[in-house]
């Protein structure tokens, strides 16, 4: 496929199944707690294509393609609609007459089923073409630091620490981090023959702790091959080390241990996908796994108009036994749409700056 289709054909595949599973699972849980859905829409805007279904919801495919929502049957408060509207409801199928727990729930299911997809997909992957490991093989080795000093050159392959064997890079790294200013015996494989090698990681401060440092980088990873039993688990455990990641990764940022350059919105994800789906079927799966993680955090995060922003108010009707005042909801909304906005703006600028506009734009003005 040409490049100035495969962008804009691939970013319409991810953002379309990400969305639609989001409201899947607002739609599901709205329908196992007894709320009509009135509207299940995948974009904004005119419809492309829309039918109804014998239930009475319009499903439609609009031509904005930058996310989706469900109308829910009676979500609004009885005081903010007219008469006239509120004779429509139907009884016991309206979401404000719902407890606050089905409400809740209502709300958190789409975001559940973003990790949800995540997990299924990466449990799919590992079935069908392996799990990803780092292997214990030197892949660069720093000047100057233990591991040069001890003479481990790249290559090597490092196959137990301390009688330990090691199968992953990771579990060296591990050791190392927990051994600071302890002498440590590698055996090590190189050119087809063993042999021991005695070093002592370096100390560094990391996070309020010392922490060793060996001086070495991997590069080279195998596909383990998994049972679909193994899979499963092994999904659920990458979607979790995916949203500690991210977690993780925003924290820095909050904290500025970390530039916000990363920050990327609509245009990076259109530009991303491309390059992905070019990869292959594999790592386009593997990218829609990743951003799924990505949507059900961000949904999460306790800001209103977003579900997080719901759940909190829910959390507070709970608590309080009644529903906040509309007007400190009011203010809460106007507060999270204009972060909202300001992260898009900020997010879209970070776009434009790393697609390199504005460098064009400098460069076409002289």
């Amino acid at each position: 496929m040409p490049d100035f289709l495969r962008t804009p054909v691939a970013f319409v595949i991810v953002l379309g199944v990400l969305v639609f599973i989001h409201e899947l699972g607002h739609y599901l849980a709205a329908r196992w707690v007894g709320v009509h859905v009135e509207t299940f829409s995948i974009g904004f805007g005119r419809a492309i294509a829309s039918w109804t279904d014998r239930r009475g919801t319009l499903w439609k495919v609009a031509w904005i393609p930058l996310g989706g929502f469900v109308k829910l049957h009676g979500q609004e408060r009885p005081e903010d609609v007219s008469a006239e509207e509120r004779a429509l409801w139907q009884p016991g199928r309206t979401f404000h007459e719902k407890t606050v727990g089905a409400r809740a729930l209502v709300v958190a299911a789409g975001p559940a089923a973003n990790f949800l997809l995540a997990a299924v997909l990466f449990a799919f992957l590992f079935a069908a073409t392996g799990r990803p490991v780092n292997v214990p093989v030197v892949g660069e080795v720093v000047a100057g630091s233990a591991a040069a000093r001890a003479g481990l050159q790249v290559g090597d392959r490092i196959e137990a620490i301390d009688g330990a064997a090691i199968t992953r890079f990771e579990q060296i790294q591990q050791i190392v981090a927990a051994s600071p200013g302890r002498q440590l015996r590698l055996d090590v494989a190189s050119g087809g023959a063993s042999h021991d090698v005695l070093l002592t990681p370096d100390t560094r401060e990391a996070g309020g702790r010392q922490v060793g440092v060996l001086g070495i980088r991997a590069n080279a990873v195998e596909y383990e091959q998994l049972s679909l039993l193994e899979a499963v688990p092994a999904g659920i455990v990458q979607t979790w080390d995916v949203t500690a990641q991210t977690l993780a990764g925003v924290w820095q940022m909050i904290s500025q241990n970390r530039g916000t350059e990363d920050l990327g919105g609509p245009l990076r994800i259109a530009q991303l996908s491309g390059q992905v789906a070019q990869l292959g079927l594999a790592s386009l799966v593997s990218f829609i796994a990743v951003l799924s993680v990505n949507l059900g955090l961000i949904n999460l995060f306790p800001i209103p108009v977003l579900d997080g922003g719901h759940l909190l108010f829910y959390l507070a009707e709970a608590v309080r036994g009644r529903p906040l005042p509309p007007r400190a909801q009011e203010y809460g909304f106007r507060a999270g749409l204009a972060l909202i906005l300001g992260l898009f703006v900020f997010a879209t600028w970070n776009d434009l700056t790393h697609i390199g506009l504005f460098r064009w734009v400098a460069g076409v003005l002289g």
